[in-house]
């Protein structure tokens, strides 16, 4: 049986939740390979919604979870969201999370970097959670992080806060901020150590004999292909590599192991924050595209933009990404809609263009290029075949197939975990 990757192809907030959660209850290990609590998966399962943010989805179907040393760990955050899942009577121990010994952490100390940064820069801000998840990988770039590991040596502690302090404080100066003291962290450090170490160990080892075993590895990422921070809109970006090949160096296996790559794109797109959006619709079908898909980001709250299906973009995160099929999600927002559109190209003065270009001005002019298509009359929620669905939904889903240059894999008509049409299983070789 294959392993499985799971990654976002368009600016995230694709709907994974769902569909990780029916993944997981059928792998047996789910890790999290890259990110911060900045990422956010919503989970029903029954009567209870899990809003996760770094706990592996595999929690909630009682499977290992692992978070792998290419994520940046805030330990409180991540304390905070273990007791916020056992209040809801969901059990998690060292028996069932593991944490990567080599994985960075972020402290008080990067978020109030982050929103410095935020605030200093005006009008041409981010749009970062300011959570500190960009400061922290700056760290660990620099060789300068705290690692999970080194909350057992409280010397090592001791001497990485005198150079991170160093750091940080003569930027937060500089920025107007408040800075930090070194006995107070190290106190914090120190008395959380107890919590967080029983967690840790050399996750690639684990991982390795689970392989060997042929267990079902379920590779979960977060944010999505056009928020990586090479090929993504920079510098509208988070500050991880989101394609799938960091699923392999983000958790300590070899790329061969990362196995099938589901790319989850829905049906329209959206975006939060700030940053280039070609299909953006600021009009009544955007308005309407949002409340009925009920957009609002699960980790920031923020009011999510809306357009057409960018075909051309999820095209090059395709590509890219080295995603083998899609996850079409919330096909049924588009029910009713006497006509739609897809982004097949872009025109950026006077030249057209098949994919975003890197250049930030090139991807601030680009005019969507359109197709139009055919609506349909009747409901798709639901929709548990392809022979439930109108005709015309079926051909802008092919349609979407052709212009990517891949197939849907899986086809989503709700937000009912059993409302999925699946093509093709990933766990299949």
């Amino acid at each position: 049986m294959a392993n499985v990757a799971v990654i976002g192809a368009q600016w995230g907030d694709e709907g994974k939740g769902k569909v990780v959660d029916w993944l997981a209850s059928r792998a047996d290990v789910v890790v999290r390979f890259q990110g911060g609590h900045n990422a956010g998966h919503t989970l029903v399962v029954g009567n209870q919604t899990y809003k996760l943010s770094l706990l592996p989805s595999g929690l909630v179907r009682e499977k290992l979870g692992i978070i792998g040393n290419g994520v940046v760990v805030d330990p409180w955050a991540l304390l905070a969201e273990i007791a916020r899942v056992q209040a809801q009577g969901l059990s998690v121990t060292p028996g069932t999370l593991r944490l990567a010994e080599n994985a960075p952490l972020i402290l008080p100390l990067h978020g109030a970097l982050d929103r410095a940064r935020e605030a200093a820069r005006g009008d041409a801000k981010i749009g970062t959670t300011g959570r500190g998840i960009g400061p922290a990988y700056e760290d660990k770039v620099a060789r300068r992080a705290i690692r999970a590991c080194d909350l057992a040596e409280p010397a090592t502690l001791s001497a990485k806060l005198d150079e991170l302090l160093l750091h940080h404080n003569t930027l937060l100066r500089g920025l107007g901020a408040e800075t930090f003291e070194k006995a107070a962290l190290l106190e914090q450090l120190l008395a959380l150590a107890p919590q967080i170490l029983p967690f840790v160990e050399p996750v690639w080892e684990r991982l390795d004999e689970l392989r060997r075993a042929g267990k079902r590895i379920l590779f979960e990422g977060a944010q999505a292909v056009m928020l990586d921070v090479d090929h993504g809109t920079y510098p509208f970006v988070t500050s991880s590599n989101t394609v799938a090949a960091t699923a392999a160096s983000g958790a300590g296996v070899g790329p061969g192991v990362v196995g099938f790559v589901l790319g989850i794109a829905k049906a329209y797109c959206t975006r939060v924050g700030a940053g280039p959006f070609p299909t953006e619709l600021n009009d009544e079908v955007g308005q309407t595209l949002g409340d009925r898909g009920s957009e609002f980001g699960t980790v920031t709250g923020r009011r999510r933009r809306c357009g057409w299906f960018d075909a051309a973009l999820v095209r090059q995160a395709v590509k890219v990404g080295g995603i083998d099929g899609l996850a079409l999600t919330k096909l049924d927002v588009l029910d009713g809609f006497a006509a739609l559109r897809l982004g097949t190209g872009y025109r950026i003065d006077g030249k057209i263009f098949r994919h975003l270009p890197a250049a930030p001005g090139a991807q601030a002019a680009a005019a969507p290029i359109y197709e139009t298509l055919e609506g349909w009359s009747g409901s798709t929620r639901g929709a548990r075949s392809w022979a439930e669905l109108p005709a015309q939904a079926i051909k802008y889903v092919r349609r979407i197939e052709e212009l990517v240059e891949a197939p849907v894999t899986l086809l989503s008509t709700s937000p009912e975990r059993d409302d999925t049409i699946m093509v093709r299983d990933p766990f299949q070789d």
